[in-house]
């Protein structure tokens, strides 16, 4: 147990010469500290023995942090606050590092607290640094590279954004004319809305963690008004027809495009995360099921062997290639459906600048990896499957969030319920 003793140890033949406190610092075995705290007082007017200042009818006078004040309680108000300071930071460091340095530091912190004052971007500049070696909270692995990519991304368009209006911005300054102002620098950039919110998504995770480390005292961007625009994704999924033609593609002479194509049939056939594929193994799969804990949110799902995985994985002898590259990858897939002959022309609509857009694609050019867990989910809940057995698979929390990610339009919703109507024979009259 760390123990902090304030003395002095000096002794003059000028009864008016002020003096300096001690601080001295123990904690275990190996670390005995001695620095200065920044304190000076006559010698007669302080006791070693009670670590305070004598209590004499006379006044005196006591220099600390190049303030001058007078008063014995006003003196033992400033040794009770400077050891509560130490006491505080005693608590959040390690042993290894209690140092003289990390003394003096702690000590020159609390008496003139406006030097280490931290300004938004270099909290943002810390806390970005930090992310490569802290464990997300809800798995205990650090955070992903894309997230971590994320983060960079947002604070080059937020430092882009200061320049552009010629002044910083700190933690103060984030507030509704603020938000109003970065969203129009956002479209004005041309990005479409949902990545407009992901980066008022990730300004928000920057503010939050300021706020729970008592750095952020400003509370604005709490707003409902301080919104996370989103627009719902025209992105595609492969019905089962599809996933039949490429699975029946023959791409033995191209080893390298039917390794992409098997990985993104597991996908497809699993509801697996591309995170995650790498994890379907001999020791993960037993009795006709795959075990795995999502590497993204931690949750441990089963998964049953659909008769597809389980040639696939024969085929590799139980271990899948390696996932390559996103960028690879969907450049891979984009030229293994269009050889599928999944060529359904689809309108995709995106608003970027402010102004909504609608293009029309063949279905290979919108082919990602991110359709293959689409796949999974809509193929399933198109099938009748009940929704809350889907998101047990999938890993969802929340039905809303699990119905927005799906893909079905409003004719297949009827169509859906048209057929729930017949299955059950219902007779009027």
């Amino acid at each position: 147990m760390a123990t902090i003793r304030f003395f002095t140890r000096t002794i003059t033949k000028d009864k008016n010469a002020l003096v300096p406190i001690y601080v001295r610092l123990k904690s275990g075995r190996g670390i005995d500290i001695t620095v200065k705290a920044d304190i000076l007082t006559k010698p007669e007017n302080w006791s070693n023995e009670t670590q305070q200042a004598r209590q004499r009818a006379d006044t005196f006078r006591h220099k600390s942090a190049n303030s001058e004040a007078s008063g014995s309680k006003a003196f033992n108000d400033k040794i009770a606050g400077l050891r509560a300071a130490i006491e505080s930071e005693l608590i959040q460091v390690h042993q290894a590092d209690i140092t003289s340095e990390w003394l003096k530091t702690v000590i020159d912190k609390h008496w003139y607290p406006e030097k280490y004052r931290i300004d938004l971007f270099s909290y943002i500049e810390s806390f970005i640094k930090k992310s490569e070696t802290k464990p997300n909270p809800k798995t205990g692995r650090p955070v992903s590279y894309k997230m971590r990519r994320e983060y960079k991304v947002s604070f080059g368009y937020l430092k882009k954004y200061a320049t552009k209006i010629g002044k910083p911005i700190d933690f103060k300054d984030i507030d509704l004319n603020f938000y109003d102002g970065f969203t129009q620098y956002l479209q004005g950039e041309k990005l479409a809305v949902n990545t407009i919110g992901k980066k008022i998504q990730t300004l928000k995770i920057f503010l939050n963690a300021a706020k729970d480390g008592g750095i952020n005292s400003y509370d604005s961007f709490k707003s409902s008004k301080f919104k996370t625009l989103t627009e719902e994704a025209d992105t595609i999924y492969l019905n089962e027809d599809d996933l039949v033609k490429l699975y029946k593609t023959d791409l033995s002479d191209r080893s390298g495009l039917e390794r992409v194509r098997d990985l993104f049939l597991v996908g497809c056939w699993t509801g697996c995360r591309f995170s995650d594929i790498s994890q379907i193994i001999p020791e993960n799969v037993s009795d006709g099921f795959i075990h795995i804990r999502q590497q993204k949110t931690g949750t441990r799902v089963i998964i049953p062997l659909h008769p597809v995985v389980t040639t696939i994985l024969n085929k590799y002898h139980g271990k899948l290639p390696e996932v390559i590259s996103n960028q690879k990858f969907n450049l891979a897939l984009k030229e293994i459906a269009k050889l599928a002959e999944i060529n359904d022309t689809v309108h995709k609509s995106i608003t970027k600048g402010g102004i909504k857009v609608s293009k029309a694609y063949k279905k290979y050019e919108l082919c990602t990896t991110h359709a293959a867990r689409r796949s999974f989910s809509t193929n399933l809940y198109k099938s009748d499957f009940p929704t809350l057995s889907i998101m047990a698979i999938t890993g969802h929390k929340t039905e809303k969030a699990f119905l927005s990610y799906i893909k079905v339009t409003p004719d297949e919703h009827a169509k859906k319920l048209q057929l729930h109507w017949n299955k059950r024979h219902l007779k009027v009259g």
